[in-house]
């Protein structure tokens, strides 16, 4: 092989990688179902709800913002017992699960009591996707999908 035709398969390799780079795989492609509130009995209530990722590239949910609470944080649940986190991981090809009795999203302080049957809104905020907008359905307080 002479040094032109290594040259020409070495730009041909790079820029056959950069194409890759930027093709429509190399971002996360987020899409939120599922989401519920159970009714809250006090001033706090927690959210539940999915997050699937169909892109080639993982994603970090990094906040929740909504107009219900001035306190609005993201929680994991290890071995029966709750912290606040900063993120949690949205892997490429796969899903993060906000469940009952795991992690989920925590709103203190609410500013009112909403009632099953209202929706309460709420913007997730990501390390790379746009923010999305998601209006969960308020729930009984025993509601559980997994049990249903």
């Amino acid at each position: 092989m002479n040094r032109r035709t290594a040259v020409v398969g070495a730009l041909v390799l790079t820029t056959g990688l950069a194409l890759t780079a930027c093709s429509s795989d190399s971002v996360p492609r987020l899409e939120v179902t599922g989401a519920f509130m159970p009714q809250p009995v006090s001033d706090m209530a927690a959210g539940f709800l999915l997050v699937k990722n169909s892109g080639g590239t993982a994603d970090r949910l990094t906040s929740v913002t909504s107009s219900l609470s001035d306190n609005v944080s993201i929680h994991e649940t290890k071995n029966n017992t709750m912290r606040m986190v900063t993120s949690f991981e949205v892997p490429a090809g796969g899903e993060l699960d906000l469940e009952r009795g795991g992690n989920h999203i925590m709103f203190t302080e609410l500013k009112q009591q909403p009632k099953r049957g209202e929706t309460v809104s709420v913007e997730l905020h990501f390390e790379k996707a746009d923010p999305i907008t998601v209006d969960i359905p308020v729930k009984e307080t025993t509601y559980n999908p997994k049990k249903q």
